[in-house]
């Protein structure tokens, strides 16, 4: 693994066990750990925070809580523990009366949280699933509408660590900080609007206890581009990365399939064709004419692009009319390698059938919601899921785009996109994605590779884009260049 491991609540609730074992079976000590973890990061980014506020819940998460406040206590810091529940767990009732007896003050909520500089949120930690009732609810308003930033301990409270979601209405944070490893959920989904800045502490765990415990998925950065995007030899020829046949563009969505083969072309393909509504021709040739634009009216028309391709982008622009559905059916029975989206995935939808191997598919939650018979509510509330669910539905690569983008495939550890950014939610965007993925599998990489590669190309790319422009405003187009730089990272070997 090059990237970082993500792990679900089993394999938190594992790592928690083995890691107290290590330590002569002290769940006490762990929580000491986490606490004293908590206040350095506190004053680490806060150090001009006196007044600190801990809102404290009945469980572990709570107890990390009393602990970090006391050592703010011990600090001379003016702290106030904000209990919700009275503790329940043999290590909260103990770090609450450690607490007491050094002198600090526990209060009640009631309605309005005290003024501070800092609200700590200790309120529930990672396997909550369920949604808050009203009074906690407005606890949790409490603490967003307060005027501190929030720094929540594991996980911010109300927040799914296992799937992303939010139940009910959950803490927004300035800063999460994590405990013994980082958490799947909080990467991707909603919870990215919650966690702020997340960070981890191992509290010193060493890596024995990690032995024998499997991640849940792999998170990975720009970086990690360089493990799949090798230098080339000197002696190439444009033979060698592939032919990529992009198929779409009916009348009106031609733009669409213009820049599906653009991001081809960028990507890294030797060869691109096009086959597209003969009027959208013209357009094609005078934007790029590096790509070999082909008017197609038939699958009759399709069929020797399809015999010559090593690999076919098919649905940018295609449409679900008969002229697309025509064209969908003839790409698949070619039994090429290639890449499914927009409405290609429609047609899926509405036409259920096997896909030859090595496909990739890139879903947006409303279309995954098609393809799976769901809402797209539903597929956010559990990307995870979803995406396994695609994968199990289909035996193909699946890209679920997004905000944390889950790609997955058959037998394979599942991973996670940390690039992207807001600017990237705008019409065509997709469309790139396509395209840099059909390039990399023409390429030689395998669905999942070329799956994961492209779509983290795509997204630090779009990234890159927008810092030098801003997110609102960005468009497909701006990613071209960066596209370009990234998919030659130094270093690649």
């Amino acid at each position: 693994m090059h990237g970082t491991a993500l792990y679900d609540t089993i394999g938190l609730r594992a790592l928690e066990a083995a890691a107290a074992r290590h330590l002569g079976n002290d769940g006490a000590e762990l929580m000491r750990r986490a606490g004293a973890a908590a206040w350095r990061h506190l004053l680490q980014h806060w150090p001009r925070a006196l007044r600190v506020v801990v809102v404290c819940g009945p469980g572990n998460n709570g107890g990390d809580g009393y602990v970090l406040a006391s050592h703010a206590h011990r600090a001379g810091r003016p702290v106030t523990v904000v209990q919700w529940q009275p503790p329940r767990t043999a290590l909260a009732q103990q770090a609450c009366r450690d607490y007491q007896h050094a002198g600090g003050v526990v209060v009640p909520f009631e309605g309005v949280l005290p003024d501070a500089d800092l609200l700590v949120d200790a309120l529930f930690g990672i396997g909550l699933s369920r949604r808050f009732d009203e009074p906690t609810l407005a606890l949790i308003d409490a603490i967003n509408q307060h005027p501190a930033p929030v720094f929540a301990l594991d996980v911010p409270s109300g927040v799914d660590a296992d799937r992303g979601g939010t139940p009910s209405r959950a803490v927004v944070a300035a800063r999460t900080l994590q405990f013994i490893a980082p958490h799947l959920g909080l990467y991707t989904g909603a919870a990215l609007n919650h966690a702020g800045v997340l960070e981890t502490d191992t509290l010193e765990i060493p890596p024995e206890p990690y032995e024998g415990i499997a991640p849940a998925a792999e998170w990975l950065q720009a970086p990690a581009l360089r493990r799949w995007l090798a230098s080339r030899r000197r002696d190439s020829h444009k033979g060698q990365y592939g032919r990529v046949l992009c198929i779409g563009g009916e009348l009106g969505s031609g733009g669409a399939l213009i820049l599906a083969a653009e991001a081809a072309l960028r990507g890294g393909a030797g060869l691109v064709e096009a086959a597209t509504r003969a009027v959208h021709v013209p357009a094609l040739l005078a934007r790029r004419p590096e790509v070999m634009a082909r008017a197609v009216e038939s699958a009759e028309d399709l069929a020797p692009l399809l015999a010559r391709a090593d690999v076919i982008a098919l649905g940018p622009g295609l449409g679900t009319g008969d002229w697309g559905a025509e064209l969908f059916y003839a790409a698949l029975a070619a039994r090429k390698p290639g890449v499914l989206d927009a409405d290609g995935l429609n047609l899926l939808a509405e036409r259920p059938r096997p896909l030859p191997r090595s496909w990739v598919l890139t879903p947006h939650p409303g279309e995954a919601g098609r393809l799976l018979g769901i809402s797209p509510a539903e597929v956010q509330a559990d990307r995870p899921a979803a995406a396994r669910a695609l994968v199990e539905a289909h035996q193909a690569a699946v890209v679920l785009k997004g905000a944390g983008t889950i790609v997955a495939a058959p037998g394979a550890l599942p991973r996670v996109v940390g690039a992207g950014n807001p600017g990237m939610a705008v019409g065509g965007m997709g469309d790139l994605l396509t395209g840099v993925i059909a390039a990399l599998l023409a390429q030689g990489l395998s669905a999942f590779d070329a799956a994961s590669c492209g779509a983290l190309l795509h997204a630090a790319a779009g990234d890159i884009a927008a810092g030098e422009g801003g997110e609102r405003g960005l468009l497909p187009a701006d990613l071209l260049p960066a596209l370009r730089r990234l998919a030659n990272p130094r270093g690649a070997h």
